[in-house]
């Protein structure tokens, strides 16, 4: 089993940007490939130790999503095979794992969709009654499901940052009314046929985070990665229960270890010890499994 890809190193490209995961190199004028490492980032600082076969797990779970959804939100992906344009001696660091995408101008904001009540969302009910300060019905339980599924858009902060929750009036100065109604309106259906899919297959989807671009023509592209378990909260149905917090796919496991060991949350992290980061893994794999019924390619 090869180790876990925590850094690339395709020189036949020329890397443009390094995310908390990806690494992005430009093709052309109008392509690039995305390629997700197997970097974990928890408290948005980039953890030492790698998730095996976490980009992989990713990259194929979006690339479900996108063709399950295509139908509401065109998307960024080209088709062109990740491994036609990188040199034969760098295919495997690209295989099961790069997609080459339409270059689009990103919108500068990460389009949340909550279906439930938790997290920040919780305490801030608690103290105010209102989730992002939109006003919510009094008596809801912690992890209950919203009337409605709720547009809540924060700020796209850079590496090492922290992303703020701004209302929708703030997004409208910033992209326009039209346009943000636009996002909500795919973020909102885009999220809505994901959960009842994935309710099918024992999983509830309580929120999830998606970017959105437009192409050279103005029109709207969803991006980056979906409803995968890096943007999204994952529930096993079976052990949900309203009033308390379900165990969850995603890395709230290394988040809870992580809470424990003492760490400050400041860069450096901590090494992950190796069951923490198998078992995280086995989440992952877990969740990949489930939702898209195929084995993954690595």
């Amino acid at each position: 089993m090869a180790s876990p890809l925590l850094q690339t190193d395709i020189k036949s490209l020329k890397l443009v940007h390094q995310g908390k995961v990806r690494d992005i190199y430009d093709v052309d004028a109008n392509t690039m490939l995305l390629v997700s490492t197997d970097r974990l980032s928890a408290f948005d600082v980039i953890l030492p130790t790698g998730i095996q076969n976490k980009g992989a797990m990713l990259t194929q779970m979006a690339n479900f999503w996108f063709e399950k959804l295509g139908h509401i939100v065109p998307n960024h992906l080209t088709g062109i095979a990740p491994e036609s344009v990188v040199a034969s001696d760098e295919i495997e660091q690209v295989k099961g794992r790069a997609v080459v995408v339409k270059k689009l101008k990103a919108l500068p904001l990460e389009a949340i969709v909550r279906g439930y009540l938790v997290g920040s969302g919780w305490k801030e009910y608690q103290a105010k009654g209102t989730l992002c300060d939109i006003a919510l019905p009094k008596g809801l339980q912690l992890a209950q499901q919203l009337p409605e599924p709720l547009f809540t858009p924060s700020s796209k902060a850079a590496v090492g940052e922290h992303d703020e929750n701004i209302s929708v009036a703030q997004v409208e100065a910033l992209i326009g009314k039209e346009l943000t109604s636009q996002v909500a309106k795919a973020a909102i259906a885009l999220y809505s046929e994901a959960a009842k899919y994935a309710l099918t297959k024992g999983i509830i989807i309580a929120d999830t985070k998606f970017e959105f671009g437009l192409d050279v023509n103005g029109v709207l592209h969803v991006m980056d990665e979906v409803l995968t378990p890096d943007s999204s909260r994952f529930w096993p149905a079976e052990s949900y229960q309203v009033g308390s917090n379900p165990p969850s796919y995603d890395k709230q496991y290394v988040r809870d270890w992580l809470e424990g060991c003492g760490w400050d949350k400041k860069p450096p992290a901590p090494a992950l010890p190796e069951d923490v980061a198998a078992r995280t893994s086995a989440k992952y794999m877990e969740a990949f499994e489930k939702l898209t019924g195929r084995q993954l390619v690595v």
